[in-house]
């Protein structure tokens, strides 16, 4: 009885499970055929396993052993049942959508012949993926490969509809337009329209400067007194103001000291008269050859500068020139004066730094009158007009030039910034006593308010101002003409 029931429990049980587990297996949602074959293996594994725990659990009975063989052969029998039919449930469930096959690569050499396998080599797969960095390299030039490609594809349709000496010619005039382009600009506007713009901090104070001082204002003492003032301000200087003053009230008439717009124009009339004396250009004499110009001026004046502009206005004369440096004494002088031969096609006669000044001209004269040379501008050294031993070393070099040639040096001209203001009075002078001065020249008047003291210069030494400078470029130092100086001083308040 006992094993009775224990079978009968056994059994129970049993199918009990297997009717629960095939109402999963049967459900109509199923994934994958890899998914319901896992399902079905799995009650099979329980039954098994749960067949060897009873078997090892049991006590022992007094069952025979063929009893037990028996029962077990059915519960293998019974197992390999349940597989089956679990097997014909999932191929009669619906197919999952069909899945790409992909061939193992192991299962590669099922499809190739037995001979041909052995001479297939393995590949190696990283090989065959392209680099990190060619990867980078693709990325990077691919926007440029695809825009040079749609430039082609629009481009050839075009050269193929327009003929081809029509594409030639606009090619050609595009060519030419960009090449214009690229160029360099040249200065905007005339010597005039320049020297105005140049002179647009002089004039704050004085010539467009003084109109504020008469418009709608009576003439009077007061109005003298603040006209004197303004003339100081510009560095005009004393004697020069006092005297501006003077000829302002004894050459107007009543009726321009009645009219304050008469009066300023009265005022033009008077400064230019300074001026016009003094406005001397240079005028080179062919019977002198070569034909010397020494330039002297003290440290920073921009002598070297103005000595390559001028040589440059020579030649485009038609004139031969040649350059001596003189100025042994500053670093750099003689390089930077032949960069300016260079530039222009001009020999410079040059020794090394430290030499004799004197020496060194005397054998560009030489040079010079042996090559049959129109103009030499010799270079000197910058030196301060209150250094005694500097402005003996200057008649030194004059007195050299003159064993050679005794009307040389042909012009002595002393350069001077506009900027020093007064003190340009005081180089003028010294320089003058030394060596004998015959011209000016006056640069950087563009960068400074302080112009006037070119009026100063041409009432007091009056001596011949060559040129201005107003710019930077070579086209900027100019032969001073005091009607133009004056037009310009005044010119925008006039209009």
């Amino acid at each position: 009885m006992t094993q009775e029931k224990k079978k009968g429990g056994f059994w129970a049980s049993l199918f009990g499970r297997n009717k629960k587990q095939e109402e999963q297996t049967t459900s109509p949602e199923q994934d994958t055929p890899a998914a319901s074959e896992h399902e079905s293996n799995a009650p099979v594994a329980e039954i098994i396993n749960e067949t060897a725990q009873i078997e090892t659990s049991s006590e022992p009975q007094p069952l025979e052993t063929s009893a037990l063989q028996i029962e077990q052969q059915e519960l293998a029998e019974l197992a390999s049942e349940i597989a089956a039919d679990k097997n014909d449930e999932i191929t009669a469930a619906p197919l999952a959508p069909p899945v790409e096959e992909v061939i193992a690569p192991e299962n590669v050499s099922a499809f190739i012949p037995s001979d041909d396998v052995a001479m297939i080599e393995p590949v190696n797969e990283e090989s065959l993926l392209p680099a990190k960095s060619e990867l980078e390299t693709r990325e990077a030039v691919a926007p440029a490969e695809v825009i040079e490609a749609t430039n082609v594809i629009d481009s050839e349709p075009l050269e193929a509809e327009i003929p081809a000496d029509i594409v030639s010619d606009v090619k050609d005039e595009l060519r030419v337009d960009i090449d214009t382009k690229t160029q360099e600009k040249p200065s905007e506007g005339g010597f005039f329209s320049r020297l105005v713009k140049g002179l647009l901090k002089t004039k704050q104070n004085i010539g467009a400067g003084f109109r504020a001082f008469f418009l709608g204002k009576k003439i009077d003492d007061e109005l003298f007194e603040e006209l004197e003032e303004q003339l100081l301000i510009a560095d005009i200087g004393v004697p020069t103001t006092n005297k501006i003053i003077k000829n302002l009230t004894e050459h107007a008439s009543r009726k321009q000291l009645q009219d304050a717009e008469l009066l300023y124009q009265r005022l033009k009339v008077e400064m230019a008269e300074i001026l016009k004396p003094v406005a001397k250009p240079l005028v080179i004499d062919d019977s002198k050859k070569p034909y010397v110009i020494l330039m002297v001026g003290v440290n920073g004046v921009g002598k070297t500068t103005t000595i390559g502009k001028l040589a440059r206005k020579f030649q485009n004369e038609g004139k031969s020139v040649m350059l001596a440096a003189g100025d042994t004494f500053r670093a750099a002088a003689v390089e930077q004066l032949q960069v300016w031969g260079e530039r222009n096609h001009i020999p410079v006669v040059a020794q090394s730094t430290g030499s004799d000044s004197a020496s060194v001209i005397f054998d560009a004269m030489q040079s010079a009158a042996a090559r049959n040379v129109d103009i030499l501008i010799a270079d000197t050294a910058g030196r301060l007009q209150n250094k005694n031993n500097l402005m003996d070393e200057l008649k030194k070099i004059v007195r050299v030039m003159k064993k050679y040639d005794e009307s040389a040096p042909h012009e002595i001209m002393l350069t001077l910034d506009a900027g020093t203001g007064q003190n340009a009075i005081s180089q003028a002078k010294l320089f003058d006593e030394a060596v004998g001065l015959t011209g000016i020249s006056l640069t950087k008047l563009d960068g400074t308010a302080k112009g006037g003291v070119i009026f100063a210069i041409a009432d007091q030494f009056k001596l011949p101002i060559r040129y201005i400078g107003v710019g930077e470029k070579i086209e900027d130092l100019r032969e001073f003409n005091a009607e133009e100086f004056i037009e310009a001083l005044f010119v925008h308040e006039e209009e």
